[in-house]
């Protein structure tokens, strides 16, 4: 079997050889087409085509990603909604600390919502971060102030927002919450 390869190969040099002496120059396409030429009948042959268990195995695979992309699409809307929540409750703190620490030292009243230092206090939001002192059935937010006792000048306060802002967090655990611990210098 080797002996009659070599024996083609050598064939199909002296051809070109014997090509290249009649033009003058070498052309490849003759070799190319002569090598190539068993493809171009074989595209309508059975080997070219797809059995139906390649197909079936194909699509099973398929199926199976896509099942597990769609499986993870919950945990993935889960998520978001989690970390929308914790950014919203994150900028209900920033806003309720910073109206707080502007608040005048002579003043023991908080001007935007009427936090009075010392005295613990439950405000609710809604969606759009609009506060009220009541629950109402577009409250989302619960903000807990609670006020710890320190020496004259100083005053700490546990901040924690939770939500759904029906449920309560003393006596219910709460779907999410963000709390921080906040220190003010009245002097």
């Amino acid at each position: 079997m080797r002996i009659s390869g070599f024996r083609s190969l050598w064939g199909a040099v002296a051809a070109l050889y014997v090509r290249r002496r009649v033009v003058g120059k070498f052309d490849s396409s003759a070799v190319i087409d002569r090598r190539y030429s068993s493809y171009g009948a074989a595209s309508n042959s059975k080997t070219a085509a797809f059995s139906l268990v390649e197909l079936v195995l194909a699509l099973g695979v398929a199926a199976f990603c896509l099942f597990a992309v769609f499986g993870l699409m919950p945990v993935g809307m889960q998520t978001n909604r989690n970390a929308t929540s914790q950014t919203a409750a994150t900028n209900i703190i920033s806003v309720i600390v910073a109206d707080l620490r502007t608040t005048p030292t002579a003043a023991t009243t908080s001007p935007q919502f009427a936090i009075t230092f010392g005295t613990d206090k439950t405000l609710y939001f809604d969606a759009s971060g609009q506060a009220s002192i009541s629950l109402s059935p577009d409250s989302r937010y619960r903000l807990n102030i609670t006020w710890n006792s320190a020496p004259t000048g100083l005053n700490y306060a546990v901040l924690r927002v939770t939500w759904p802002a029906q449920i309560d967090p003393a006596t219910t655990t709460p779907g999410g919450s963000v709390q921080i611990f906040a220190a003010f210098d009245r002097t």
